[in-house]
């Protein structure tokens, strides 16, 4: 049986994220309003991939979000110094924002770059990527979308290869070339580069 302790704690850290979830709601329908159809990077880092990838394609808007408030701090930095007004930062989690979407907001592009491997088994159930987590991407990406995925962790790879392939929502794309190449901060440290994409193709 829970200790009391836990329950007025899960019941009190539930109440804060539904806080948080309705002012991404109010933030996001400000800030799609005229972009409902939108590229998204989970975990921007310091925003050097997501800026130039803004500048390269002005056509699409994006959003990028981390959770770490000075590199969303730098990223809004190269978003203003750039003059770059197709691109946006949030600090926020990424299943609360998820969660805070209208049905109305469609992820046309999915960016998964570098995300923390969380590498001991006790700590998976941390990592980004499950079953439950690829349905809240489906559920605001149209068919056709693509979720892009890249790691320089083996297992964290066949571990989403594997919850990927269990997933009706996303077909992987074996031959499909990565969009758009920039290196960044982060990227010049990693030992490798291993990609998956996929695309959404349920009914």
């Amino acid at each position: 049986m829970p200790q009391p302790s836990k329950v007025l704690g899960k019941a009190w850290a539930d109440e804060q994220r539904t806080l948080r979830v309705a002012k991404l709601q109010v933030a996001l329908r400000e800030l799609l309003a005229t972009s409902p159809h939108f590229t998204f990077e989970i975990g921007c880092g310091h925003g050097h991939w997501l800026t130039a990838y803004a500048q390269k394609f002005p056509e699409k808007f994006c959003l990028g979000i981390d959770l770490i408030t000075t590199r969303v701090e730098r990223s809004v930095r190269k978003q203003t110094i750039g003059q770059i007004n197709n691109v946006h930062f949030l600090k926020a989690e990424a299943t609360e924002l998820l969660d805070a979407l209208s049905p109305e907001h469609q992820l046309n592009e999915i960016f998964i770059l570098y995300p923390d491997p969380w590498p001991k088994t006790k700590h998976h159930k941390n990592r980004f990527i499950n079953q439950e987590n690829l349905a809240r991407l489906a559920k605001h990406a149209p068919n056709g979308a693509k979720l892009h995925f890249r790691t320089d962790d083996l297992d964290y790879y066949q571990w989403t290869l594997e919850h990927l392939k269990q997933n009706p929502d996303w077909k992987l794309l074996e031959t499909e070339a990565w969009p758009f190449e920039r290196t960044t901060f982060f990227e010049e440290r990693m030992k490798a580069k291993r990609d998956l994409i996929t695309e959404k193709h349920s009914a």
